[in-house]
């Protein structure tokens, strides 16, 4: 193995130019810059002092103001050698083996020879990228030595003492950091603040590395980081813990927050809607613990699976969760991990603090997850899915409302953005209020959900309400309204009731009614009408009477529907009158009279509600048509077309049987057989015959005749036949009828075929019950005599 002087020597050859120096001078060395204890230079300031050589990174060398230099004892005849060595694993190895601290890959290295009284002097500055070291070899008699210094603090030296002639070495690490000013060595802290868990070390490889908290972690004050993240869910829009939102658009459950900490714990959010049908809210906050549901409502409303908690400001345990309130709203908090859930009635905050690993699935951990995936179909209604939409709302002014929610941008807001960024809750006030208008309390919804998550976050946003003229105390607290209904304002002054939502309204709308359809039983009657929808009215139910002022609604606690009712034992003045087979019981709904009152700026109310009932002893039976309309595609011979049966209640053949027309018992029927396809003056349909049975196969038994041979069944005097034969549709009528059998079902069945015109050949002749054809038979045989089936029920 070569020693290391011919071993490093070697490497010389290879580099190439040379720069030999002998009064001050710059070095250019920015091909291999060395990182000079925490600081990279490209020159080296060279000059001779009567005892010293001095080579500075930073400047010329001033004993008045000295820099980051290298000295040592001047060389003889006041000459260096300079080169620059490329990279060599081998020569990389031996460095790190001498040094036992450098980490990075060597790079290139500069090569420093002179003279030194009788010693061959090979100094070397290795470039190992953010790390350095200084290799010195002497050959000869006597001590060399070369001291590196950082300002006027002596740092390290290399040092070779041959008391006889021979070759020795010497490596150091010139490895560090400069913070303000100051020299640290690799793997020290350079300074910490638990307080704020914050600390700078020089790493290793000799880099400032600053560690502190994450955005979504806090400092305990000892050091210890944990994670402090915060979901914001407010009207219909999800915040997620890294400031991402999304927003719902139909009127589901969700899954909002769990995490694996707490496998047991579940949040979710309901969502509707309110007075538009195409804008869904956040309606409340359902927390699944241990198998049980606390669900958090509008108005304050506290409920543990189906009983109603009271709460207070002081907190009550149930099922291992803190529950609270008081006037901004409830709170929620796990005793065994610091997890709380805020619900005002219209947004939702849920904060956790944690271990830093501490993970957050859900919607609020990632609100760009496909929604199908998180919906909670057990807690969502049938047909959630179903988006409506509406015109847009001309009144509202978009630029105002971008200017209201831009205040999040403005002072005191602005304390807490670098904190909590603004943008997602600008962004859903604007989408929101944009298209839904600012009542209920939404005009300060966004700016206020925007200071409690900064509140979490230690940023107390001094004065925001009189900046915003808004109030930090919950909307519509202590308000219970029912399923259908939410709270929301009555008047510019602030007074609230509970309104109709939209969709579960446009159903009475749609009618113009007020209500449900009167209920009807054997000894009483009733009519309840919709809370919400009369206070839309401005009816006050308790001024409504029926015929008799001694009856008045009752109204449901829960639901706030209204229900008038009369009996047998008390008919609250009902009007009995008969007509034909009917018996009819009628009441009225009606606003009190006040005779004392000369005016009025009320609407009088005047709602008649009644039951019918049949006359003892007649039998009536309603048919409903199962297929009132029946095709098929037929080919007979050289014709294709198309049949099709319909059914009509009017002579005129215009009043078609829908699918869920009701007919009666010996109630006529129209039944028209048409084609589509045919050339009227060429070919005519004639229709063989048609029968009834109480199955669906035409051969089944029962069987009832309907047309025979081309004819009415004499045995049947309601059957007429008409047009049969004549051109390419047919029709004809008979009053309806069941079989005495236990079977409702009827079906109708028809045969009929296609005949050449040869004038009148084709109408059947009805003298008898024998169809007599003229001479049809004898010009014409049907060869696929086409066949159709409908069927109805009662």
């Amino acid at each position: 193995m070569l020693c290391p002087l011919l071993f490093l020597s070697a490497f010389i050859v290879l580099a190439g130019a040379q720069q030999t120096i002998s009064q001050p001078s710059v070095v250019e060395i920015s091909s291999c810059p060395i990182s000079y204890y925490g600081r990279t230079y490209g020159k080296l300031y060279v000059n001779f002092t009567k005892r010293d050589i001095v080579m500075c990174f930073d400047k010329f060398y001033d004993p008045e103001n000295e820099g980051d230099c290298i000295v040592g004892s001047s060389p003889d005849r006041r000459r260096a050698h300079f080169n620059i060595v490329k990279a060599d694993s081998g020569l990389e190895r031996w460095v790190k083996h001498k040094t036992q601290t450098i980490q990075n890959s060597l790079r290139c290295s500069v090569h420093i020879t002179m003279q030194i009284s009788s010693s061959l002097i090979s100094l070397y500055l290795f470039n190992f990228g953010t790390e350095a070291a200084m290799f010195l070899e002497a050959t000869g008699v006597g001590l060399v030595a070369l001291y590196t210094r950082v300002s006027d603090v002596l740092i390290n030296k290399v040092e070779v003492n041959n008391i006889v002639f021979k070759q020795q070495n010497d490596t150091i690490d010139i490895s560090g950091c400069r913070h303000s000013d100051t020299l640290y060595k690799p793997g020290t802290v350079v300074n910490s603040d638990p307080q704020i868990c914050s600390s700078v070390t020089c790493s290793e490889t000799a880099t400032l590395q600053t560690s502190g908290c994450s955005p979504l972690e806090h400092c305990q004050g000892n050091g210890i980081c944990v994670l402090a993240s915060t979901c914001t869910v407010t009207g219909p829009t999800i915040i997620d813990v890294h400031g991402h939102m999304n927003s719902i658009k139909d009127r589901c459950a969700y899954s909002l927050f769990s995490t694996p900490l707490l496998p047991d714990f579940l949040v979710l959010g309901n969502f509707r809607d309110r007075r538009r049908k195409d804008v869904s809210f956040l309606d409340s906050v359902t927390l699944r613990v241990d198998g049980h549901d606390i669900h958090l409502e509008q108005g304050g409303r506290v409920q543990l699976d189906d009983s109603t908690l009271t709460l207070s400001s002081s907190s009550q345990l149930v099922h291992g969760v803190q529950l609270s309130k008081d006037q901004t709203g409830v709170t929620a908090e796990l005793t065994n991990l610091n997890i709380s859930v805020f619900f005002d009635g219209d947004t939702a905050q849920i904060h956790l603090e944690g271990p830093a690993d501490s993970s957050v699935e859900g919607l609020c951990g990632n609100s760009s997850r496909s929604l199908s995936d998180l919906r909670l179909s057990e807690y969502s209604s049938t047909s959630c899915e179903m988006q409506d939409s509406e015109p847009a709302d001309s009144t509202i002014d978009c630029n105002s409302v971008t200017k209201r929610c831009n205040l999040l941008k403005e002072a005191p807001f602005s304390s807490c953005n670098t904190d909590i960024d603004p943008e997602p809750y600008i962004t859903a006030c604007t989408n929101t209020l944009c298209k839904y208008p600012a009542v209920d309390g939404l005009n300060c919804q966004f700016l206020k959900a925007y200071t409690r998550a900064c509140s979490l976050h230690n940023h107390a946003l001094d004065g925001w309400t009189s900046k915003t003229g808004c109030s930090s105390e919950a909307f519509c607290q202590d308000r219970t309204c029912s399923d259908h209904e939410f709270c929301g304002e009555k008047t510019v002054s602030g007074d609230t009731r509970c309104f109709c939502r939209a969709i579960f309204a446009s159903k009475y709308q749609a009618n113009n009614s007020l209500g449900d359809a009167t209920v009807c039983k054997e000894n009483s009657a009733s009519l309840t009408l919709v809370g919400c929808l009369l206070e839309d009215k401005d009816i006050n139910y308790s001024a409504l009477q029926l015929n008799d002022p001694t009856c008045r609604g009752r109204v449901d606690k829960l639901t706030h529907m209204v229900t008038f009712s009369f009996n047998s034992n008390n008919r609250c003045g009902t009007v009995v009158t008969t007509n034909n087979s009917y018996v009819i019981y009628k009441n009225t709904i009606k606003s009190q009279n006040h005779s004392s009152d000369v005016i009025t700026r009320k609407d009088q109310v005047q709602i008649d509600f009644s039951c019918v009932y049949s006359q003892p002893n007649i039998q009536t039976a309603t048919f409903r048509i199962r297929d009132w309309s029946v095709a098929q595609r037929i080919t007979s011979g050289a014709w294709n077309y198309t049949l099709t049966i319909k059914a009509y209640t009017d002579a005129d053949r215009t009043q078609l049987v829908g699918w869920n027309s009701e007919l009666q018992l010996n109630e006529k029927i129209w039944m028209v057989l048409k084609t589509d396809g045919l050339d009227g003056s060429m070919v005519s349909v004639v229709t063989d015959s048609c029968w009834a049975t109480d199955k669906a196969p035409p051969t089944s038994s029962p069987r009832h005749d309907l047309i025979i041979n081309g004819c009415a069944n004499p045995a049947d005097p309601t059957v007429q036949v008409k047009e049969n034969g004549l051109a390419t549709s047919t029709y004809f009528s008979f009053n309806m009828f069941r079989f005495t059998g236990g079977s409702s079902d009827i079906f109708l069945h028809c045969q009929l075929h296609l005949c050449p015109k040869q004038g009148n050949n084709c109408i059947p002749t009805c003298k008898t019950a024998a169809r007599v054809r003229r001479s049809a038979s004898l010009t014409y045989e049907p060869e696929a005599p086409a066949f159709i089936s409908v069927s109805w029920t009662y």
